[in-house]
């Protein structure tokens, strides 16, 4: 593990700025910005403005006395303090700036958020050992958190590990397979369906910005092999039709009806009502917008339409196929199947509890039985001895420093063991780090 003291990243980078020989250099900071911020917003014009300004800054390190006897880590922690500064600054004045940006960001989210509707691992040819949507939720949660963040560093690492957690997955899944090692034919379907599953807003204007403000010299090696996948991603999305789905086009045109039809709330009529595989009969209406926010039907609504289209299909046993225990008796179980099962309702809940909070409504929660409310106490209690004995008085705790938002992320942040125990307090790192960032910056504000 690196060593904290030497990647200080954004707090060093201030507190060097403080001493009264940087006097030098926090005008020329704020002199770039306020003079680039008065310039009407012209991408190629502004990053190489932007790159040619970090370059010199970074020459100008080595030569001061602020750095005199550092090593090439503290200069490079210098290098980021200094991007993650400045591209916060000017935040809101280089991302989707133009309007053509934001036109294609639209266009793009939009588009994903048809075709997750429907697609399935299948449509993009990836192997059943390579299957495993439950656990590609991590990745998904980690490519949605690309706008809480505003340097162009941190955006980035929310790419890479997204495409760590795919790439250990894939790897964990070969050798339990006795598969060859995946590669890149193995890798890019993945990252697409996982990509489109998490569908982050303004995906676009991420990815350009990322390329226009992330210094060159850094995005090199492991980044720009992820990210230029990430690229393809957008490149694929964008262009995706029945063909690249391995789909018949009635049928491809089917299934982003039929997905117009459940975003927009729209209740559907006899044409339009699902036939024995689950899709709309009527591919031939006008797009329609999507509703507001406001004009969003209820979880409930939604269910009890779908319940209604259900008990009018004459075919609504061919929509259970895909769910082999619905008529099972426990006696028909094996201990083989458990995994399986705990896998389709981890899935479930997840799908359901997401569902309810798009809706703004709360999602029903099953009371525990007395017994299994026992049972949660002792696991609980089993769970906290467990963590006591695990952490010992002298072991040094295990940080959290993927998001660091006082720019201390090292390449170490691309590791991703542990992961789902940390998802669920990046945020809250994330505001506070916010926070302390803020009180940090008032010497160069």
């Amino acid at each position: 593990m690196e060593n904290a003291d030497v990647f200080l990243g954004l707090h060093d980078f201030l507190e060097r700025m403080r001493q009264p020989s940087a006097s030098d250099f926090v005008k020329s900071i704020k002199s770039f910005i306020v003079s680039f911020s008065n310039n009407a917003p012209d991408p190629e014009r502004d990053s190489a403005a932007v790159q040619n300004f970090f370059a010199q800054m970074e020459v100008d390190f080595r030569v001061h006395p602020l750095w005199a006897g550092c090593s090439e880590e503290e200069l490079d922690s210098a290098g980021e303090g200094l991007e993650k500064y400045v591209m916060t600054k000017l935040f809101t004045r280089v991302f989707a700036s133009l309007p053509d940006d934001v036109k294609l960001d639209n266009i793009l989210h939009e588009k994903m958020a048809l075709v997750q509707q429907f697609i399935r691992p299948e449509n993009l040819d990836i192997n059943p050992p390579f299957q495993n949507e439950t656990s590609w939720l991590l990745a998904q949660k980690e490519l949605q958190k690309i706008n809480m963040y505003k340097a162009p560093r941190d955006k980035l690492v929310c790419i890479l590990n997204c495409c760590k957690v795919i790439n250990n997955l894939l790897l964990n899944a070969s050798v339990a397979s006795n598969e060859n090692p995946p590669g890149a034919d193995e890798f890019l379907p993945v990252l697409i369906y996982v990509t489109l599953k998490a569908n982050p807003p303004q995906l676009h204007s991420n990815l350009l910005y990322i390329q226009r403000y992330r210094r060159q010299s850094r995005l090199v090696a492991e980044a720009a092999y992820f990210f230029t996948n990430m690229l393809s991603v957008e490149s694929f999305i964008s262009n995706i039709d029945a063909k690249a789905l391995s789909m018949d086009e009635t049928e491809f045109e089917k299934n982003m009806e039929f997905a117009r039809a459940l975003l927009s709330g729209l209740s559907t009529d006899v044409d339009s009502q699902p036939n024995q595989g689950g899709q709309p009969l009527n591919a031939n209406k006008e797009p329609t917008a999507p509703l507001k926010s406001s004009e969003v039907p209820s979880l409930s609504d939604l269910e009890d339409k779908g319940a209604a289209l259900l008990v009018n299909d004459k075919q609504s046993s061919q929509v259970f196929r895909q769910y082999p225990y619905l008529f099972a008796h426990v006696g028909d179980l094996t201990v083989n199947d458990v995994e399986d099962l705990l896998n389709n309702y981890k899935q479930l809940v997840f799908k359901y509890v997401c569902l309810s909070k798009g809706l703004g409504v709360s999602a029903p929660s099953l009371p525990l039985k007395s017994s299994q409310t026992q049972d949660h106490q002792h696991a609980e209690t089993a769970k906290q001895q467990d963590h006591t004995r695990a952490v010992e008085p002298n072991d040094e705790p295990s940080k959290d420093t993927d998001r660091k938002d006082d720019g201390s992320n090292t390449e170490s942040l691309f590791e991703v063991e542990s992961l789902e125990s940390k998802l669920s307090q990046d945020e809250a790192a994330a505001v506070q780090d916010s926070k302390h960032e803020e009180s940090s910056q008032s010497q160069l504000s």
